[in-house]
């Protein structure tokens, strides 16, 4: 007996049952973005955002189809500036962890290389120059 006689699921059925999941998955996804966007924005009062929240989490269609409607145009607006936001941080964050170096560091730090020979003295006057004029 082959197989694919045995197989009683059809293959459009398959395809059919791929896009179904697909689509849930859409759709969960855009509902946690809506969530996501009605917390993030600074423009709603609390109850404002308690109220959305009820109705999008009680009538999710309904509710996600008015709200991309009422405030989609937004939530673009709202993402960019989170995202700057962050970016700003991060590079706060790194320019204090790094320090700021003094001519007098980079100089030290050039010494110690030439000392250890890991740079020729020529290399050490040129990026010295490099540091003095900068």
């Amino acid at each position: 007996m082959p197989l694919a006689s045995s197989y009683s699921y059809p293959l459009l059925g398959a395809f059919w049952t791929i896009v179904e999941i697909f689509l849930w998955v859409i759709w969960i996804w855009i509902l946690i973005y809506v969530f996501i966007d009605i917390f993030r924005s600074r423009d709603l009062s609390g109850g404002a955002k308690a109220l959305w929240f009820i109705f999008v989490l009680f009538i999710p269609l309904i509710g996600v189809l008015v709200y991309l409607i009422a405030r989609g145009s937004s939530m673009h607006e709202r993402a960019m500036s989170e995202a700057r936001q962050q970016d700003r941080e991060f590079r706060a964050y790194v320019q204090d962890a790094a320090g700021a170096q003094t001519p007098a560091d980079q100089l030290a730090k050039l010494a110690d290389l030439r000392d250890r020979g890991v740079i020729t003295p020529e290399e050490f006057e040129r990026e010295k120059a490099k540091v003095l004029t900068s």
